[in-house]
């Protein structure tokens, strides 16, 4: 017999991840559509934290994790972003090494414009997006770990704090703290930078 799409409850009518988890529970091969859902946009911002190499190893971890868990998923969250973003941020944790490792090449290479995105604000409008990749790199590896969570969920994932709050489990007031603190480490590096930059100029034309 053909069941229904865990999509729709009634023609015409798109369900929440919620009622796809609670779906789940009965017919576990429903789970599929919240992997469909977000995989894609997990899968690119673990890539952009430890690289390519292992993050495609990391999202099947955090989805399997997630399938685990679903009968204590609360169902009055009807987005799961902030759940499996919190589960891949802990599955990260066991991999800080290759994270650093990321950044460092991103250092080298300044291959990763989307970060140059995020932060192009931060910078002198002369220096390209891979100049501002190589520029922030160190700068993030530098950062604690649950500074760079918080700074990382706010820019890539584009959560609030109160969704950044949720995926951390952490109190909203601490997750604004450790941005604020981020942000701060953040500019005071590139202003070091730039003032390094000017002080070539200057020398170069002196």
């Amino acid at each position: 017999m053909n069941r229904a799409s865990p999509q729709r409850l009634e023609e015409g009518v798109v369900v929440d991840d919620s009622h796809v988890i609670d779906w789940s529970l009965r017919d576990p091969d429903a789970f599929a559509e919240l992997f469909h859902r977000h995989s894609g946009e997990i899968g690119r911002y673990v890539t952009r934290r430890v690289g390519p190499g292992i993050a495609e190893d990391i999202v099947a971890e955090t989805f399997l994790v997630a399938f685990r868990r679903r009968d204590s998923y609360d169902g009055s969250r009807k987005d799961a972003r902030p759940w499996l973003y919190g589960i891949a941020t802990n599955v990260i944790r066991r991999h800080r090494r290759d994270e650093v490792r990321a950044l460092r090449a991103l250092e080298r290479t300044g291959v990763d414009p989307v970060m140059a995105e995020s932060f192009a604000d931060r910078v002198d409008g002369r220096v390209s997006a891979a100049e501002t990749s190589r520029l922030l790199a160190p700068a993030l590896a530098r950062l604690n770990a649950g500074q760079r969570d918080v700074l990382l969920l706010t820019a890539w994932a584009e959560f609030t704090l109160d969704q950044v709050a949720e995926v951390l489990g952490i109190p909203q007031g601490t997750a604004r703290s450790r941005l604020n603190r981020a942000r701060t480490k953040i500019r005071a590096a590139l202003a070091d930078t730039e003032h390094l930059r000017s002080q070539e100029r200057k020398n170069d034309h002196g």
